[in-house]
């Protein structure tokens, strides 16, 4: 169509064109070349106008067609927008469902599980009790009580690092009617062969009671196999300037144990108790910082652990020290608490994390009389400064009943697992090649 329509056009331009020539030649009298040349320029001007026109004709249509594209366009992106505010709302909503129901779902599935290792204690000492029956031996009145004993004690928490439960001490052997000369040299004894050993406690989340934390503590072995506990020789090895030698064996295996956590969770993490005299002891405390700046990649999941006594007595000595050791990526830790006259921010600032306060210390209602904080807003003040609050020496079940009523997050002490030493392999090759060396 716009084909026949463009060859009408082209026709009557050449008549047009023709007309006009013919008129100059016919009434004008103009000769035939100048007829010609008139009706030339006139087919040529009436192209050019054609020509023009349409192109004009075009681009207004093709700007109309452009502005209509726009608007679409904008239109898409505007409809583009509301559907992904409106996809972003529901992953929203679907996200905040979920961890809802997962907070519901964990409490119970710790609660079944926890059931569950009931049961199989029951189902142990029922089979123990059938199997003494079977065998004739006699039960006295007393019996049941035996069967019934495990259901009313907590399974154990189990210590991937460590030896069997059996191997745990509780309590630890003490030396008895030993002076201060004898500790020392009990304690250079036990340095000189080897004899210092590493020992780990479980620190759990209440009330799920899953392991978090590990206490690494230090225990010396006599000749004779005894256990002597920290309490025992800390005292007479900080006299004799020989705690920083035992806490720089303790970082170097509380290294170890980290690294082979680090296999099986991210999560776990070590508390390293340190002396006070490590911090002052200038030789040591170089080696120490030397063997830290080389693992300052387990700075999240090393935790150096100070009493509080030993705290308020730090000088500026000390804390240098503190926070030279704050400056590459560590964290600390307060037990031994004693009261609770303390700020939280201040210890914040000098980057203790974890505040670690016996049991019976936070269910103490006269303890609350005697300091600044109450404590049942202890957990809630320290969350509020960024430090989480361990409950230790938990030994019964109704302590940790009342303690969930106090926010307390974690919890150590007898109940869940009394401290283990830690198996061999689990201090690597190096530790082992150690202490499998005999003395000079």
């Amino acid at each position: 169509m716009r084909r026949l329509s463009a060859i009408f056009i082209a026709v009557c331009m050449v008549l047009i064109a023709a007309s006009l020539g013919a008129v100059m030649f016919l009434a004008f009298k103009l000769d035939g070349r100048s007829s010609a040349i008139v009706g030339l320029a006139t087919l040529i001007g009436l192209a050019l106008y054609h020509s023009i026109s349409g192109r004009l004709r075009d681009r207004a249509d093709l700007g109309d067609q452009i502005a209509d594209l726009s608007r679409g366009t904008a239109d898409l992106a505007r409809q583009v927008a509301e559907l992904s505010r409106r996809l972003n709302a529901v992953e929203t909503s679907v996200s905040n469902t979920v961890s809802r129901a997962r907070g519901a779902v964990d409490p119970l599935a710790a609660e079944i599980g926890e059931l569950g290792s009931l049961v199989r204690h029951l189902a142990d000492s029922v089979a123990a009790h059938d199997a003494a029956l079977r065998q004739g031996g006699a039960l006295h009145v007393h019996a049941p009580a035996a069967v019934v004993a495990p259901v009313a004690s907590v399974a154990p928490v189990e210590a991937p690092l460590a030896l069997r439960e059996s191997d745990a001490v509780s309590p630890p052997a003490v030396p008895r009617g030993m002076g201060r000369s004898a500790v020392v040299e009990l304690v250079l004894q036990a340095l000189d062969h080897h004899r210092v050993d590493l020992y780990l406690q479980p620190i759990v989340t209440l009330p799920q009671r899953k392991v978090r934390f590990y206490e690494a503590m230090s225990r010396l072995r006599t000749e004779d196999g005894d256990i002597v506990p920290a309490e025992a020789f800390v005292e007479a090895a900080e006299m004799a300037g020989l705690m920083p030698k035992i806490d720089n064996l303790l970082l170097f295996r509380a290294v170890q144990v980290v690294r082979r956590l680090q296999l099986k969770s991210r999560e776990l993490g070590v508390f390293c108790n340190i002396s006070p005299t490590t911090l002052t002891d200038t030789a040591q405390f170089r080696q120490f910082l030397d063997f830290v700046d080389a693992n300052r990649a387990l700075g999240d999941s090393l935790t150096f652990e100070f009493t509080q006594s030993a705290y308020r007595n730090f000088g500026p000595l000390e804390q240098e020290s503190l926070s030279a050791l704050a400056e590459r990526g560590f964290r600390f830790s307060m037990d031994h608490v004693t009261d609770l006259r303390m700020e939280p921010r201040e210890l914040a600032e000098r980057s203790f994390r974890f505040l670690k306060v016996p049991a019976k210390l936070l269910l103490n209602k006269a303890s609350g009389a005697q300091s600044d904080i109450h404590p049942e807003d202890l957990a809630d003040l320290l969350a509020r400064a960024g430090i989480d609050l361990v409950a230790e020496r938990i030994e019964s079940e109704n302590t940790v009943l009342d303690l969930l009523d106090y926010d307390v997050r974690f919890g150590q002490g007898f109940l869940f697992s009394a401290p283990r030493p830690v198996r061999p392999e689990a201090l690597g090759a190096d530790a082992r090649a150690e202490l499998a060396t005999p003395a000079a």
